[in-house]
C-alpha cells in the first residue's frame, strides 16, 4: 500500500513520516493554513531520502506558477488539485516529473488513472481538501483502473475500514494526523503508516 503525508512544513513532521515509512511526502505551495515557502520545502526535502516520492501540491494556479514552484522546491513531482484540464498536464509534461490528478471523486466518476497525461490519480471527498469523511464504498463497486489514491477524512482509526471499502492502490491524509488544523502530530503519522500498510 502506497502511503502519502501531505501538507508537511517541519523538518520533525517529514522525519516522523520518513521513519514511519511513508513512500511519498507532500509539500503545499498553494493557499492553505499547511502553505510553506518554496525555499523552505527545499531545506525539508533536503532529509528526504532517496526513494521517498517528494510533491509539491497546486490547486488550479497556472502552469507556469507551477513550473516556476517545482523548479524553485526542487520537489519530485507535482500535484495539480482541482479543475485543471488536460492541457495543464499537457503543458507541464517538459518538467520529466510525475504528475498527480487530484480531484473530487465525484468528479472523476468513471475516470481511469493517465487520462489527463497524469502518472497518479487521486481521489477526494465532495469538498476536496476539506478532510471530510466520505461514502469510501461508492468506489469500491467500481474503482478507477490504474494507480490511484484515496484521500479525504482518512485517519489512523478509518484507513484500514477505508482500503477494504473503496481498493485503492495508495491513500493520502493530511488533516487526519494533526493536532489542531496545520499542526502535524508524529505520532498520528506513525500510527496511520503503520494501520495503511497492514491493512
Amino acid at each position: 500500500m502506497f502511503v502519502k503525508i501531505c501538507g508537511l512544513s517541519t523538518a520533525p513532521d517529514v522525519a516522523a513520516a520518513v521513519a514511519a515509512g511513508a513512500d511519498a511526502v507532500g509539500f503545499v505551495l498553494t493557499e492553505s493554513p499547511r502553505r510553506v515557502a518554496p525555499e523552505l520545502a527545499r531545506e525539508l526535502l533536503a532529509e528526504v531520502p532517496e526513494g521517498v516520492l517528494t510533491v509539491a501540491v497546486f490547486r488550479e494556479e497556472p502552469a507556469a506558477y507551477v513550473r516556476e514552484m517545482v523548479r524553485a522546491s526542487g520537489v519530485g513531482a507535482a500535484q495539480l488539485h482541482g479543475n485543471h484540464p488536460p492541457a495543464a498536464f499537457a503543458e507541464l509534461a517538459d518538467l520529466g516529473l510525475p504528475l498527480i490528478r487530484a480531484t473530487s471523486a465525484a468528479a472523476a466518476a468513471g475516470a481511469s488513472c493517465g487520462d489527463f497525461g497524469e502518472e497518479l490519480l487521486l481521489l477526494d471527498s465532495p469538498v476536496p481538501g476539506s478532510g471530510e469523511a466520505w461514502d469510501w464504498a461508492e468506489l469500491g463497486a467500481k474503482p478507477p483502473a490504474g494507480r490511484w489514491l484515496l484521500a479525504g477524512g482518512l485517519t489512523p482509526a478509518n484507513v484500514r475500514a477505508a482500503i477494504a471499502a473503496a481498493r485503492p492502490w495508495g491513500v493520502d491524509v493530511s488533516s487526519g494526523v494533526e493536532v489542531r488544523r496545520g499542526v502535524k502530530d508524529p505520532a498520528l503519522i506513525t500510527e496511520f503508516v503503520r494501520s495503511a500498510k497492514s491493512a
